[in-house]
């Protein structure tokens, strides 16, 4: 709820609507008719329309396709690139966690950016891209992180699909839109939202290893993301869950006393083979019973007249 009524706050001054002492007694019900329709419908599990085509930061006409294409999970932002706040603001908290991700953009995981802006261009794209890449701090393929522009038709197909709610606001000439990005699987489902401006690094590694599903990162991470934290949409973020703990506890618990029993066995068995060894070896060498006397002759070279 936190995240919610910071994020609106972010979007009412961004568009100017509100100042900013209005912000703090605006109730989620008392939103200005401008923002009717702005907003995130979560379409979980459902697909990213991969045909829509876009144009790149180097001013190539490129399909989402070409970026999700079934290799890497993926980050998907529309945002518009002369936005005056609540893009910067969400790109920003996007990379300022990210850098502290220890997972490779354009290998492990992409990022695309649309522009919702149709009138906007590859070359205020490649600037925007450069801004953003330098902020990562981080050696990336040439390919990665599109920052990509489009018709108005593509663009509103592609918010529609995605849930993503803007509108343009004529009298100050911006959008209202709100602060989002969109995971997306290898094959182009719809994964997870986060809806705010601040993105915790832990969130973002296991919001792209659940997008994946478990096919990027570590064991631990996959150990810790399934068994012990759970998304929690009211908080919007992963959080510990009692119950995946206590059910890894009670499978730990169980594989150690099967160990247990399966080691005192054996242990009981060896034990067993040792006595029996022993009692043996005391015949033989007393000379008593049939298999003494054998040894006994097999010693002297065997029966002599």
């Amino acid at each position: 709820m936190f995240a919610s009524i910071r994020t609106i706050s972010c979007l009412l001054l961004a568009t100017g609507l509100v100042s900013s002492p209005a912000t703090a007694q605006l109730l989620a019900d008392e939103l200005p008719k401008e923002l009717d329709g702005v907003g995130i419908v979560q379409r979980l599990d459902e697909p990213v329309p991969l045909d829509l085509e876009f144009v790149d930061h180097t001013g190539e006409a490129v399909t989402l396709s070409k970026y999700i294409s079934g290799e890497r999970p993926v980050i998907l932002t529309l945002n518009y690139y002369q936005c005056p706040m609540l893009c910067s603001l969400t790109l920003n908290g996007m990379v300022d966690g990210l850098r502290d991700v220890d997972l490779d953009l354009g290998r492990d995981y992409d990022i695309v950016t649309v522009s919702i802006n149709p009138n906007e261009g590859p070359e205020l794209a490649a600037q925007n891209r450069r801004g953003y890449l330098a902020s990562l701090g981080r050696d990336v393929p040439d390919t990665a992180w599109p920052f990509l522009t489009g018709s108005q038709e593509n663009i509103e197909s592609l918010a529609k699909a995605i849930g993503f709610g803007y509108r343009f606001d004529e009298q100050s000439g911006e959008y209202a839109h709100t602060a989002s990005i969109t995971f997306v699987t290898p094959d182009g489902q719809i994964s997870k939202y986060m809806n705010d401006v601040q993105f915790p690094a832990q969130n973002l590694r296991f919001a792209v290893v659940d997008a994946s599903n478990g096919k990027v990162g570590t064991l631990m991470d996959t150990l810790l993301l399934f068994n012990c934290f759970q998304w929690d949409s009211e908080a919007g973020s992963f959080v510990p869950s009692a119950w995946k703990i206590m059910r890894l506890g009670g499978t730990i618990t169980l594989v150690l006393l099967v160990a247990g029993i399966l080691i005192l066995l054996r242990l009981e068995r060896k034990g067993r083979g040792g006595d029996h060894t022993g009692t043996t070896h005391t015949s033989s060498g007393s000379g008593i019973g049939p298999v003494g006397s054998s040894d006994s002759a097999l010693q002297t070279g065997g029966l002599q007249a």
